[in-house]
């Protein structure tokens, strides 16, 4: 059986055969304007065309298949925090599983985020903040029977967004970097599991946004650190780590190296992308494309992907960033 709390590229490598048929192997399609603004043959990895419209249901669906696996009928009741995305991968895969699920989220989070968790019918906890309802849903469940998912923490979460990194290298052999948001960390320290085993030579550029970068603080610091967390275009990158998390120690032994964009570099990658790719991007996926246009990632080589990680963002906000980027020209 395997090793519960080993996380390598061989859970990795069985996450992607339990998601097999249930999700897209989005392609990976080259960037003409990127290219030409990063000097490199830049791709992008179209994560927005999930069926949750983001990465995250690699990581939900996962791990609730392997609750299913591991009790059957008998699996427990889902408990999760999300800043909207995780949520609503969660609530889709409860749904198709016929697994009980409880959200909790921040007041602020996208109403198209909340409204789709909803819809599945999954219940909803409204907290003042995402670190507010990280903490009440922790406390959930250790006061029921109900089980804690974590949206960046929990193996197999981790786990199934590291099959972005298996589809990479056979999509792009030739990759020489990926560029990749970060909030929890789970997501870049899945990817870069299987990137630094598969392939050692690919560099791992994380990006956080000024608003909330918990891991270029912690890591000036040397162990997980308290930051203040401001308002973000990128929601669902923000918020504090959590103090167990297993993502700090991965990201320090995995990834290169994280790099910091602003508010107004994210907005322009927004507008950008529509613009010039026709696709919806949220903030948060927008992160790697503007630190790839302000020229703030540190490239090793020629060929890079960029996980575009999705498109849940409400309406009225991408309204106002193309409206003020259309100011701006």
């Amino acid at each position: 059986m395997p090793n519960e709390d080993l996380l390598d590229l061989a859970r990795i490598r069985r996450a992607a055969e339990r998601l097999r048929g249930r999700m897209f192997n989005p392609p990976c399609r080259r960037s003409e304007w990127l290219s030409d603004a990063a000097g490199r043959d830049v791709w992008l990895k179209l994560e927005i065309v999930q069926p949750t419209s983001s990465y995250k249901i690699r990581g939900a669906f996962n791990a609730a298949l392997v609750l299913r696996e591991r009790y059957g009928d008998a699996a427990p009741p889902l408990v999760t925090a999300s800043a909207g995305n995780h949520g609503r991968a969660l609530a889709y895969a409860a749904r198709a599983l016929s697994l009980p699920l409880t959200v909790y989220v921040a007041r602020n989070a996208p109403r198209a985020k909340v409204d789709a968790i909803r819809a599945c019918g999954a219940a909803l906890e409204m907290r003042v903040d995402y670190d507010a309802a990280e903490h009440d849903a922790k406390r959930h469940a250790s006061q029921s029977s109900d089980l804690f998912i974590s949206p960046y923490a929990h193996p197999d979460v981790i786990a199934g967004a590291g099959t972005i990194g298996l589809e990479l290298l056979e999509q792009f052999p030739e990759l020489t970097d990926v560029v990749v948001p970060v909030g929890g960390g789970g997501l870049i320290s899945g990817i870069a599991i299987a990137l630094k085993t598969l392939a050692s030579r690919v560099r791992i550029t994380g990006v956080e946004v000024a608003a909330s970068c918990p891991f270029t603080r912690s890591l000036e610091a040397g162990r997980i650190v308290k930051i203040a967390v401001g308002d973000s275009l990128a929601d669902g990158l923000t918020g504090n780590l959590d103090p167990d998390t297993m993502t700090f120690d991965l990201v320090r032994e995995f990834v290169d190296r994280i790099v910091v964009v602003d508010e107004a570099e994210v907005a322009a990658a927004m507008a950008a992308l529509a613009d010039h790719e026709h696709v919806i991007a949220e903030g948060a996926a927008a992160t790697g494309v503007a630190a790839l246009a302000a020229g703030r990632a540190e490239l090793a080589g020629a060929h890079v992907a960029a996980v575009l990680t999705g498109a849940n963002v409400d309406r009225n906000r991408l309204l106002q960033v193309l409206r003020d980027a259309g100011r701006q020209t």
